[in-house]
């Protein structure tokens, strides 16, 4: 029977317990994989808090990225074929499905195949960080050559996607981070500037960075007090995308009204499900990170601390939860 993750009670990450269940067949439209790594993401430890977008219903499965084989396949799925080396993509809940195990079902329409040239390690760091990153950039902030574009926490593996594609474009990736023992790590992976906002004066280094014109998008994960100061640094006609809630603010994030309408400011709710769940815009964000994954100008960015046994997902949950990390965190199981 293969091992996979649950928890019957919501809190701390030691609530996640490795259990073992008999290996299920896949329904129509649905396939299996034999797991091979899974990504970590900030949403999941909200699920299993509950304080995610839906509340879990227990006992829960849990994850959303993970690479692997596929070793079965339901009725009426013709694009998917056992065998097939895949990764999965966000597209379902975790309430029906989860990834985190030695075994998964999962929508055949949340499934993707990926360049050859990527471990099991790097594919299971792909659609979460990538197709996000991507909805808000390209999809809606059409970005482009000469902006300035603002990442802030950019040391999660959605910043570093963010990073990549801004410089893909050839626009201007300003990041940022708390402090700066993440800075070089930043900068070494293609950001333009880093700036530590509890050591640098935010407004200052932006206007002086931008030559007083200021960030015409930036994609926040913060949210709460912070997003006066990101009206603060937009320019003109820029667009604030705000598409998490590190701050854990989210009855008192503020409208920063009077910038707003000094600038025209677009102050705009994201998440990723606004694209994984449109088959037009999927497959266009799909078509987009092959690419560039195959080319070569897209690179998973992994976090350096390597977890090698699905035994070990209690301390990479308490290790996300710390803010080390620099990049994805992936188990290999």
């Amino acid at each position: 029977m293969p091992k996979i993750v649950r928890f019957h009670a919501q809190g701390a990450p030691e609530v996640l317990q490795i259990e073992e269940l008999p290996l299920t067949e896949p329904g129509k439209d649905e396939v299996r994989l034999q797991v091979k790594a899974i990504g970590l993401n900030r949403a999941e430890v909200m699920f299993r808090e509950g304080a995610y977008l839906e509340t879990p219903n227990l006992p829960a499965r849990i994850g959303y990225e993970a690479s692997g084989i596929v070793d079965a396949v339901g009725a009426e799925v013709d694009n998917i074929r056992v065998g097939d080396r895949v990764s999965t993509i966000p597209a379902f809940s975790m309430n029906q499905y989860g990834v985190y195990g030695e075994s998964a079902i999962v929508p055949a329409r949340a499934v993707a195949h990926y360049p050859d040239n990527l471990s099991w390690q790097e594919g299971a760091a792909i659609w979460m960080q990538y197709l996000t990153a991507y909805g808000a950039l390209i999809e809606y902030g059409q970005m482009q050559s000469g902006n300035y574009i603002l990442i802030t926490a950019a040391s999660s593996s959605v910043g570093h996607a963010a990073i990549q594609l801004a410089k893909a474009v050839g626009a201007t990736a300003i990041a940022t981070t708390r402090t700066s023992a993440k800075k070089q790590k930043l900068l070494d992976d293609g950001a333009d500037y880093v700036i530590a906002t509890q050591e640098e004066d935010l407004p200052a280094r932006i206007m002086e960075i931008a030559s007083g014109h200021g960030a015409d998008l930036i994609f926040d994960p913060v949210a709460g007090s912070f997003v006066t100061t990101l009206a603060e640094v937009a320019a003109p006609g820029a667009t604030i995308f705000i598409y998490g809630v590190l701050s854990r603010e989210m009855d008192t994030t503020p409208f920063p009204l009077m910038s707003a309408l000094q600038k025209g400011l677009k102050i705009q709710g994201y998440t990723l499900f606004e694209i994984t769940t449109n088959p037009e815009k999927l497959e266009r964000g799909k078509s987009y990170v092959y690419d560039g994954l195959k080319s070569g100008v897209l690179k998973p960015a992994l976090d350096p601390h390597t977890f090698t046994s699905l035994d070990e997902i209690v301390e990479a949950h308490r290790y996300m939860e710390s803010n080390q990390q620099n990049g994805k965190i992936v188990v290999t199981v």
